[in-house]
């Protein structure tokens, strides 16, 4: 089968969801849940395949890594996707008009959904949960990297859709080479919206390539802005979740930016850093009141690159400022506008960086790790969109629909 035959059925397959109701919508996900954590040996099997083809250094190893504990939370998530309301149908408007027309603005699904990503298997299985609920067809472009694991999670699916008597084509699994992702980013006619997810090169890829409409998601070069007001027992606990709780996501810290008054306490908010081997890029300053009380193999001087990447690792910078403009002036140069937070007390300075900082999650006090559909309480996301049109932000149900106009009148014409 070519990947145009896949693109055909995904479309034909468009007509067959706007059919289902959500009940049967509801009781496909209950049970694939079910039967995700009865595959479970299945699935870590094919995932060891994909393993032992990654180094374990390698930063995406921990994303392509599936557990027992983590199929667990793919199942959770995708039971509180099925018991959600549907986003379907939702009257957003509705009006009689002076010509005696009556309209309605509901919403509806966007149709054909593709999705380009990286070494991360669980992406398979919170983007057809999302995809399905909101009455969407999914094209899935896996990379080489998690290749038995998609395939087994996409086996896994449509036996279960097959049990319940719904077409399989409804979910579409292309082959992971680089061609596919040529074909989907042409696949104008036959898909709606395509949303990749991985490395700003692969974004920047699909950006400039796609003639299909894109939703940017995925990466995340994110701040913690210390201000000169802040406590440092809660800057403490918020700067080494955010580094050290899950460093491969995109919600993971990557520079601290600290206000120069506040420099002393930088050793004692770090120290816990060096516990979990997390290599500081420091400027200057921050160098200067850093060495000797943090471990020399793990410190090392900040160079031009270390500011604006996304480490996606036990590494991070730190970045003297002094004030709080000069503070958002970094920030707004180096942010990929997905999550940026502050530690501080004074509100005002609080409100100032909520007001002045663009983002799609902007924190006071709380760890960036945060940033996640699940935690959000959207049930899984199926990327966060670091982009204003359309959607911004972790995206769940609501961000997969679109809206269309229906008119009734008794006969209405236009003169």
């Amino acid at each position: 089968m070519t990947n145009l035959d896949q693109f055909k059925k995904a479309k034909d397959a468009a007509q067959i969801m706007v059919r289902l109701k959500d009940q049967q919508i509801r009781e496909v996900l209950l049970d694939l849940a079910d039967t995700l954590e009865a595959r479970t040996a299945l699935l870590l099997s094919a995932n060891k395949k994909d393993l032992e083809q990654m180094k374990e250094s390698d930063p995406r190893y921990d994303r392509l890594m599936l557990t027992a504990e983590r199929i667990e939370g793919i199942a959770s998530d995708m039971r509180s996707v099925a018991n959600m309301e549907t986003p379907l149908g939702e009257v957003l408007d509705e009006r009689e008009m002076p010509s005696k027309l009556h309209l309605r603005k509901i919403t509806v699904p966007i149709g054909v959904v593709g999705v380009i990503y990286e070494a991360r298997p669980n992406v398979t299985f919170d983007v057809f949960s999302l995809c399905f609920k909101s009455g969407n067809v999914c094209v899935l472009k896996g990379g080489q990297d998690a290749w038995h694991s998609n395939l087994a999670g996409v086996g896994i699916i449509r036996e279960c859709l097959a049990s319940h008597a719904i077409s399989s084509d409804v979910v579409q699994l292309l082959p992971p080479d680089r061609e596919a992702a040529r074909d989907l980013m042409q696949a104008d006619g036959y898909v709606d919206m395509l949303i990749p997810r991985g490395s700003q090169g692969l974004i920047n890829s699909v950006r400039e390539e796609s003639k299909i409409p894109v939703i940017e998601t995925g990466a995340g070069i994110v701040h913690t802005y210390f201000d000169v007001s802040g406590d440092l027992e809660k800057g403490k606990r918020v700067v080494f979740n955010a580094k050290t709780r899950r460093p491969s996501v995109c919600n993971a810290l990557d520079c601290l930016v600290m206000h120069a008054e506040r420099l002393t306490d930088l050793p004692e908010m770090l120290a816990a850093m060096a516990v979990k081997d997390v290599v500081v890029e420091a400027d200057e300053l921050a160098y200067s009141h850093l060495k000797g009380h943090y471990p020399d193999q793990l410190l090392v001087k900040a160079n031009d690159e270390s500011f604006g990447t996304e480490f996606l690792g036990f590494r991070m910078a730190v970045k003297t400022v002094r004030s709080f403009e000069e503070a958002i002036t970094h920030i707004t140069t180096f942010s990929s506008k997905h999550s940026e937070a502050i530690i501080a007390e004074d509100a005002e300075v609080i409100a100032r960086f909520f007001n002045e900082v663009d983002a799609a999650a902007v924190y006071a006090n709380t760890s960036t790790a945060f940033t996640d559909g699940a935690q959000f309480g959207l049930g899984a996301e199926i990327g966060i969109s670091t982009q204003k049109l359309h959607a911004r932000g972790p995206m769940g149900l609501k961000e997969l629909t679109s809206y269309k106009w229906l008119i009734e009148s008794d006969g209405v014409t236009r003169s």
